[in-house]
């Protein structure tokens, strides 16, 4: 173990890997800290990006933030540093999430290393996939990859993905008679218009996707007001293959995990040539959240979909500057 300091261009270089991991909606909900007497990394949920409609008890904002740790281990890992993870170090503080201790590394482990070069390639993509079936040698490494977080991955059969995707379209109805949800929603997209919150955050035109032709997308549609002219129009795939992440309990702890066998998933599928997009619509609303998991699982809470398949990798979308996120003590 080295008792040196970390050079603060070596902790800078971590922290713009760390927020290329998705948030919903762009928020980029996120502090880094870093104390320079020691070789540690403190993690912090922002109070002031959280989601009051869409995210009321902050369990996507643990998910988002779970993400942002896994690749910061990722990239500490690609760094010849080892990042031991020190979950909720003072529970009297709930947003102080995570203290990453960052040493060098030992010989092995090199299965973190190699998730690094998919963490600048992967997007979201809110594109068509083809109807391509994903082979079960992708699937059981997409299934190992949850694993090693503590999580399971499940790929539903044929009724339990119809009765998800029924959630997800019964989500949309939901969204639309909520007013407060829309306007939300509207906050966090960017379409060019004047008075739109800064292009470094949220949802940017170029990262919509077509619009829907016919039934109900399997993605969410962030310019349903259509205040993006002139978007494309196509069908999607008639039945989307998704998955499903999960645990057995459903405390801050658990949320902090799966955020980050999420990632690893993505990052896994990214480098398997995957597109991938989240749905999370019917997991925001707590009469739908329950009828997600299948009975007959172990899973006992379901707190991500994705939806895998092959077709456009999606667009980057900005990130807020490092010395936005990360304070140096």
């Amino acid at each position: 173990m080295s008792t040196t300091e970390l050079d603060a261009a070596v902790v800078t270089s971590l922290v713009e890997d760390a927020v290329m991991a998705p948030s919903m909606h762009n928020a980029q909900p996120w502090r880094f800290v870093h104390r320079t007497s020691g070789r540690s990394v403190a993690l912090y949920g922002d109070p002031d990006r959280t989601l009051p409609y869409g995210d009321p008890d902050l369990r996507a904002l643990h998910l988002g933030c779970g993400a942002a740790l896994f690749n910061l281990r990722v990239a500490a890992a690609h760094s010849g540093l080892s990042a031991a993870v020190r979950p909720f170090p003072v529970p009297e503080d709930p947003w102080y999430l995570a203290d990453v201790m960052l040493n060098d590394a030992e010989a092995g482990g090199r299965d973190l290393e190699d998730l690094h070069p998919a963490v600048r390639r992967r997007h979201t993509s809110r594109f068509p996939f083809s109807d391509e079936q994903i082979p079960e040698l992708i699937l059981d490494g997409l299934r190992s990859a949850a694993f090693l977080e503590s999580c399971r991955l499940i790929i539903p059969g044929a009724w339990h993905a119809d009765a998800v995707m029924e959630l997800v379209h019964d989500a949309e109805f939901l969204e639309a008679a909520n007013e407060a949800v829309r306007a939300e929603i509207a906050t966090w997209t960017r379409t060019g218009r004047t008075g739109e919150g800064p292009a470094d955050e949220g949802i940017p035109a170029d990262a919509l996707g077509p619009r829907q032709y016919g039934v109900s997308s399997p993605v969410r549609d962030f310019d349903s007001s259509r205040r993006v002219p002139d978007r494309s129009v196509a069908v999607f795939e008639e039945h989307a293959q998704i998955a499903l992440l999960g645990t057995v309990e459903d405390t801050p702890a658990d949320w902090l995990r799966a955020g980050q066998a999420m990632q690893r998933v993505l990052l896994r599928a990214t480098l398997e040539g995957l597109a991938t997009s989240l749905m999370s619509q019917p997991l925001e609303w707590p009469e739908l959240r329950p009828f997600v998991r299948d009975p007959t699982s172990a899973i006992g809470f379901v707190h991500m979909v994705f939806r895998l398949g092959y077709g456009p990798q999606g667009a980057a979308t900005l990130r807020r500057p490092v010395a936005d996120v990360l304070s140096f003590e």
